[in-house]
């Protein structure tokens, strides 16, 4: 374990971080009016606009007549709308909670019958119960939450063998209460989903490589950690002891390896996207494990940018569970890979900053630094003119690969 030390401070020095460029707001004002003045249904569940010449307020995709965009206010949700004095459209029904546009609502129903099934349904029988052909509906279906109907069936039957293994279960019992027919399709499977076999799993990553280092950031010291197949923590903390014991306690029969070049490599981005976010990407395979739930909800994170933020009632919203918002703030707290999946971006319902794994302090640095550097591109904008902004930082698949 001591190999996890020592590689540090040298590397640390090395790493500095870049000068901001100009990137692309999601959610600006602009962007909801270009999504209202397109009827996009899409964006319904994201936000609602009040109009102040009628005192009432509706769903971007509400069929009635565009207004001036001097008259209009944008809301994150109904509640807001009403608490600012606007009045639900009754063309519409923003307020009506339960409301999932057409597209949403078929995927939706999709996840419940894998979430339900003993059998896993097949493709043709999902395409067939939301009325749509199969190239349609698994397009539809990856569009709305970023991976394959097959993926999320995989993803649902692991996170039901991790809880069979952590309750204690046999390896055949777990393999078969997750709703593998038989042990070759359960090992062929559950390998790439876990990262490792189940059985090492549950020995606490026996003989698993686990390249790790720890360097100074400026927020403290920060350890990163990958297997064969991606990285698998991104750790704050304040003292490198600390770090090797959370990291000892997460996969305690792991060997620890010395960096290589390409796990060198890794942390040079790591540490380049921490320092600064807007002018870098984080291109990296990631080995983060979870439930279905939780992937969607790490998915959604990582299409905010750095400057902005969302409530975790948005998150909801965003992913077609609106009452989820405890869930989606669970799913935060069991996020492993600060910075990678950028849960510091998610904040309370009235702005307060709620909780943050690496501590709150942290997490105001973080949101107080990627606001000025935002303001900083937004000037640099203006002062230069109209310049195309390049394509967002994480797109819907992410730059990592969930395993």
């Amino acid at each position: 374990m001591d190999m996890i030390t020592n590689y540090s401070m040298e590397l640390g020095a090395e790493l500095s971080p870049m000068k901001p460029t100009i990137m692309k707001t999601l959610l600006s004002d602009d962007e909801r009016w270009e999504a209202l003045r397109q009827r996009d249904s899409q964006a319904s569940a994201s936000f609602v606009y009040g109009v102040l010449t009628t005192g009432v307020y509706c769903r971007p995709s509400c069929g009635s007549r565009l207004p001036k965009r001097e008259n209009v206010r944008f809301f994150e949700n109904s509640k807001d709308a009403e608490q600012a004095g606007f009045r639900p459209c009754k063309r519409c029904r923003p307020e009506a909670s339960q409301w999932e546009p057409p597209h949403l609502r078929a995927v939706l129903e999709a996840c419940k019958k894998i979430d339900e099934a003993d059998a896993p349904p097949s493709l043709k029988e999902l395409a067939a119960a939301a009325g749509l052909s199969v190239f349609h509906f698994q397009r539809l279906f990856k569009k709305v939450l970023g991976i394959t109907p097959k993926q999320y069936t995989m993803q649902n039957r692991s996170n039901r063998l991790f809880e069979h293994l952590r309750k204690g279960s046999t390896i055949t019992g777990a393999m078969y209460d997750a709703g593998f027919g038989s042990s070759s399709r359960f090992y062929e499977k559950a390998t790439p989903t876990l990262g490792m076999k189940p059985s090492v799993y549950k020995k606490g990553a026996q003989d698993v490589p686990i390249r790790s280092a720890i360097v100074p950031c400026s927020l403290g010291l920060v350890l990163v950690a990958a297997t064969a197949q991606g990285i698998c923590a991104i750790d704050f903390g304040d003292t490198a002891e600390a770090l090797k014991e959370n990291l000892r306690r997460r996969f305690p029969k792991a060997v620890f390896q010395h960096p290589d070049p390409r796990f060198t490599a890794m942390i040079g981005q790591v540490f380049a996207f921490l320092e600064d976010p807007h002018s870098s990407c984080l291109n990296l395979p990631l080995d983060i494990q979870g439930t279905a739930f939780q992937r969607r909800v790490w998915l959604a994170l990582q299409e905010i940018l750095p400057g902005d933020t969302v409530s975790y009632a948005g998150i909801a919203s965003r992913i077609g569970k609106p009452k989820a918002a405890r869930a989606v703030a669970r799913a935060c707290a069991a996020n492993r890979l600060a910075v990678a999946v950028p849960c510091h971006r998610v904040v309370r319902g009235d702005g307060r900053l709620g909780g943050y794994r690496w501590g709150l302090e942290r997490k105001r640095i973080l949101l107080e630094r990627e606001k000025v550097e935002k303001a900083v591109d937004l000037s640099s904008r203006s002062s230069l003119g109209n310049i195309p902004s390049p394509p967002p930082l994480l797109p819907r698949q992410g730059g990592g690969k969930y395993r």
